[in-house]
């Protein structure tokens, strides 16, 4: 596999990766002030998401992959609402170990990332057409 193809291939791999990564981010946040339903219950918990580094043998590439989506063992804040049905006997409710600030900093990284492996794909296309271009002659 020529080395055009194989830029494409790696630059694929870091878009579906950082894809999954906005995906998580999003649903931390979407679940930030996500409580349980019943007294004394858990709230969300946050995902995380590491990933991997594979071999493509057929392009002689690393690739990335998502290696696993994970939950933060960080302890659980707590806020007092006796009105709340996860609320427990003292009135206390556990709140989701999420932090907004974190994970609007990461969605950036994540969505710059996206970015790059995007601007290589399609500077990988560009030389693609300018080569077909050459080779016709024009």
């Amino acid at each position: 596999m020529d080395a055009l193809s194989a830029a494409m291939k790696v630059a694929s791999s870091g878009l579906a990766a950082q894809s999954q990564r906005l995906e998580v981010v999003s649903q931390n946040i979407a679940n930030a002030q996500s409580t349980s339903r019943v007294a004394g219950g858990e709230p969300y918990q946050r995902k995380t998401i590491t990933f991997t580094s594979a071999l493509d043998q057929a392009n002689a590439a690393q690739m990335v992959d998502v290696d696993k989506i994970g939950r933060d063992p960080s302890s659980f804040s707590a806020k007092f609402d006796p009105s709340s049905p996860g609320a427990d006997a003292k009135g206390m409710v556990k709140m989701p170990n999420v932090n907004v600030l974190v994970e609007m900093a990461d969605m950036r990284d994540a969505n710059r990332a996206y970015e790059s492996n995007l601007q290589v794909m399609k500077q990988v296309q560009d030389m693609v057409t300018a080569t077909i271009d050459l080779m016709r002659g024009g």
